[in-house]
């Protein structure tokens, strides 16, 4: 089965399951500038090169999570009710396998499964049964990141205080538990009342001045929160984030948007923001402030709709306007090491398709940050480095050594 975003971004029939989203390592610009490179390897940066950009779907980032921020967050948060213990006259959470096996729409069924878990017995329940249950479904391994979503949001009913709700639960599935708390957050609010609050609904998570992980997926989580309430309007929802105070919470809030973009469009609803006969719509009607963050993830939705054709989908990279070309081919190189199973000799071959060396110095950018996400390992990303040409190996490996620092 075809894989989008991450390993788990699949076909119409459900979402995606990212850092699919766009799950990232804060306070490091794992993406920095738009760069082309020519057969020396040597980078000529953009103008975008001080903004703070991320790579999608960073796979399992919880190495990446400040400890320090976690401990000062507990520290900090209110007194809270703990972990919903079993309520009276409620029985025992026993794990049941063969819940939704036989749903006509599972997506529908799991979340409301994991909807009435969370508000019956607690986060930790619910992370407990879907870790185990991904292990055996497929269906909740390939839907994982947007069931983690639903966990978030219930867990925002239970601690209303986006520092207590992060005190539960955790990265698991690309950091979705994180994203549905902001969802619920923000719905809480209301969008007539957003604009005057947005800036103070991550204040309360240590880590801003560094940029922490954590202060990056609240501020990423409210770009998918924001297209909730705007009825997943991504202009409208652009020009909210536009209210945060912050060119890097700004940007942030980009990816929230796009990423929440793409996962709204399944069996169940499509997203008007998407279009299977321009696959890189809407990143080519944005404005160019968007377009960084829409071109990040933009190649997983354009290889779904083209039927997994890696050479058309790379061929329109090379029909992006500078200086989006570069992050286009990176996107698609992350998409080709999770297409290849992170095997280096297929990834190499994806990278390969197209002939322009700058094309594929970029598709080796984004499969070597790929294979380092979702190993936590450079070992793996030396091994794919070492199957390349010798005059990408340079490259190859020195972005492994400067990414593989972030963790």
């Amino acid at each position: 089965m075809p894989k989008r975003f991450g390993g788990t971004f699949r076909g119409k029939a459900s979402t995606i399951a990212i850092i699919a989203g766009f799950a990232a390592l804060a306070a490091v610009s794992v993406w920095t500038g738009v760069t082309r490179y020519g057969a020396g390897g040597h980078a000529a940066k953009g103008p975008f090169a001080d903004e703070p950009i991320f790579q999608p779907e960073e796979q399992m980032l919880s190495q990446a999570i400040n400890n320090a921020s976690t401990a000062a967050l507990a520290a900090n948060a209110t007194t809270v009710v703990a972990d919903f213990a079993v309520a009276s006259g409620t029985k025992p959470y026993a794990y049941d396998s063969m819940v939704c096996a036989s749903a006509e729409y599972p997506n529908t069924c799991f979340s409301t499964f994991y909807r009435k878990l969370t508000m019956t017995y607690g986060v930790d329940a619910a992370f407990s049964d879907i870790k185990q249950r991904y292990n055996e479904n497929q269906f909740v391994q390939t839907d994982c990141h947007p069931l983690m979503h639903i966990i978030g949001q219930a867990a925002s009913a239970l601690y209303p205080d986006v520092s207590q709700a992060y005190l539960h639960g955790d990265s698991f599935c690309w950091s979705g538990y994180y994203h549905g708390i902001l969802e619920g957050v923000v719905a809480r609010i209301g969008a007539a009342n957003l604009p005057k609050q947005l800036n103070t609904i991550c204040a309360g998570i240590p880590g801003k001045a560094a940029y922490s992980f954590d202060y990056y997926n609240c501020v990423h989580g409210l770009g998918h929160g924001i297209m909730e309430v705007s009825e997943h309007d991504v202009i409208a929802s652009l020009h909210m984030c536009d209210n945060l105070t912050g060119s890097w919470e700004e940007s942030s809030c980009y990816g929230g948007v796009f990423m929440e973009n793409i996962i709204n469009d399944n069996n169940e609803h499509d997203s008007k923001f998407l279009k299977k006969d321009d696959p890189m719509y809407p990143c080519d009607i944005v404005d160019a402030k968007y377009k960084y963050q829409c071109y990040l993830g933009q190649t997983s939705y354009a290889l779904e709709v083209t039927g997994y054709d890696f050479k058309k989908v790379s061929t329109l990279c090379t029909q992006v306007d500078e200086p989006f070309r570069d992050i286009c081919e990176q996107s698609f190189g992350r998409d080709a090491a999770n297409q290849a199973g992170h095997a280096p000799a297929p990834t190499k071959d994806y990278c390969m398709i197209n002939t322009d060396p700058n094309d594929q110095a970029n598709c080796v950018i984004g499969a070597v940050k790929e294979i380092i996400s979702y190993y936590h390992s450079e070992d793996q990303a030396k091994d794919f480095c070492a199957v390349l040409d010798q005059s990408q190996q340079t490259l190859c490996n020195s972005t492994a050594d400067e990414y593989y620092k972030a963790f």
